[in-house]
């Protein structure tokens, strides 16, 4: 299974999220803010990373151009925002991330994504209503 990397400051999504990706089999390691995420991803080295956007200090923002600023193979990352508008999604865009939740969001569709990235199903989300 993979190694998750979870980037919240709110502790009941990062437990929510921890809880549900190991029952799935997977290694998670959690961050409690974008400092502590950009520790945790030089020592953990994860397979992906669920990045919320609003944080203290580091935001999430800043976080995913630390990501993809570097080398090799491109990390998967799933951000998640409380600030569901369109300039919030265009900026992860053009920050270059990979999928975007609003909150509150699906575990399983958290799973889904996580498991399609890392190459072990093929999701089941389909588009918005």
């Amino acid at each position: 299974m993979a190694k998750i990397l979870v980037v919240d400051d709110d502790p009941a999504i990062r437990q929510l999220l921890a809880d549900v990706l190991e029952m799935d089999g997977h290694e998670v390691h959690q961050a409690v803010d974008g400092n502590d995420g950009l520790r945790l991803l030089d020592l953990t080295r994860p397979d992906f990373v669920v990045l919320d956007v609003m944080m203290p200090g580091i935001d999430g923002y800043d976080v995913l151009r630390a990501i993809r600023a570097q080398e090799g193979d491109p990390l998967p990352v799933l951000m998640l925002t409380a600030a569901a508008d369109p300039a919030s999604a265009t900026r992860g865009w053009v920050d270059g991330v990979d999928y975007f939740l609003a909150k509150p969001f699906a575990p399983d569709a958290v799973l889904d994504l996580v498991e399609s990235a890392c190459g072990q199903t093929i999701p089941t989300i389909t588009g918005s209503d």
